[in-house]
């Protein structure tokens, strides 16, 4: 990071089963937990050793492929764009997560080696069996929240987004983690929609290095920046929609993640309808898009229950509350619209 940011609160010797989730939820601010998975078997084994880590995670392997970015030395760590942002500076491969955590360990004393980086991928279709004993278990807090697993060397996920809460827990390595409050998306110059490094925009500056001619918004950005170092054993628990960077710094490191949603399955992810209106509102004459702008803070942004209050509740329709039979007219109805 470019000059000192600001720390991020921290409850300190956090336990699984008394996870705060409601109060995190309520409070909606970036918090360290400090120990939350200190207890997980896999992080006990990484405190002997990576190679202890490693054969304690191949212990649940079922050998299906894994797909992972790769890069050159000259990635030094940071899958992102080519230089005029038309496509990657990684490639996909897929082969073994044997093959992939030993090829890691074989260059862990480069001084610049390759970049490895295995996203976001799903623990029960890899590692079945390691959620025994290394699992957060949101089952029993009634919350759907699938464990993902991230494999890497010292590698870069660029500041972004994502739209659900998530708890991100270090297994094996340190991280160090920047925040930013949503409002800061439009000072961290985000890269295309398509292609993306990891399937969200990423800012284009670099955090580290930044040019303030090139990017001179970056300057506010930095300024609300809170960051902080997790070791082993610690996690970060990261509200919806705030901005984040996320950066290894060991030869090795893997973290366990719980992406979910506070809406019901049936409402889908608000991604779909910042498309829609990217094609339908956006490039409108600025008279029109203030319209609709006043229409939307009136229909959606505004209090939910304001569109419809001074209607008879049996004839609100859309307008009140949406259940799981309304999601599927609707949607139905925006597919034969769409088809037309």
């Amino acid at each position: 990071m470019h000059g000192p940011t600001a720390s991020i609160r921290e409850r300190e010797d956090c336990r699984p089963d008394a996870l705060p989730l409601a109060q995190l939820l309520a409070d909606n601010e970036p918090v360290v937990l400090r120990g939350l998975v200190r207890d997980w078997p896999l992080v006990q084994a990484g405190q002997i050793g990576a190679r202890e880590a490693v054969a304690s995670l191949l212990a649940h392997y079922n050998g299906k492929p894994v797909q992972y970015s790769h890069g050159g030395p000259e990635v030094a760590g940071r899958p992102f764009y080519n230089a005029d942002f038309t496509a990657l500076n990684t490639e996909l491969r897929r082969g073994s997560l044997d093959a992939l955590l030993e090829e890691i360990l074989a260059h862990a004393g480069d001084a610049q080696p390759p970049t490895w980086y295995l996203a976001s991928t799903p623990v029960d279709v890899i590692l079945p069996g390691l959620r025994a004993g290394n699992d957060l278990d949101f089952a029993k807090l009634g919350v759907h929240a699938p464990p993902a697993i991230w494999i890497g060397n010292r590698t870069i996920a660029s500041c972004h987004y994502d739209a659900p809460s998530n708890i991100a827990c270090v297994a094996l390595g340190r991280r160090r983690f920047t925040l930013l409050p949503p409002g800061q998306a439009g000072n961290v110059y985000l890269g295309p929609l398509d292609p993306t490094p990891g399937g969200q925009a990423v800012s284009t500056a670099d955090f580290a290095h930044p040019d303030f001619a090139r990017y001179p918004r970056l300057r506010e950005a930095l300024a609300s920046a809170r960051s902080a170092e997790l070791a082993a054993g610690d996690a970060m628990f990261i509200p919806s929609m705030w901005l984040h960077q996320i950066e290894g710094l060991e030869p090795l490191n893997i973290l366990v993640n719980y992406w979910w949603s506070s809406m019901p399955a049936f409402i889908p992810t608000p991604m779909h309808a910042l498309y829609h209106a990217l094609w339908t509102i956006r490039d409108r004459p600025q008279h029109e898009k203030q319209a609709w702008k006043q229409l939307f803070d009136y229909y959606v942004f505004g209090p939910a229950d304001r569109a419809g209050e001074h209607l008879p509740e049996q004839a609100r329709g859309l307008l009140g509350p949406i259940d799981d039979t309304q999601a599927r007219r609707l949607r139905a109805m925006l597919i034969d619209k769409l088809n037309r």
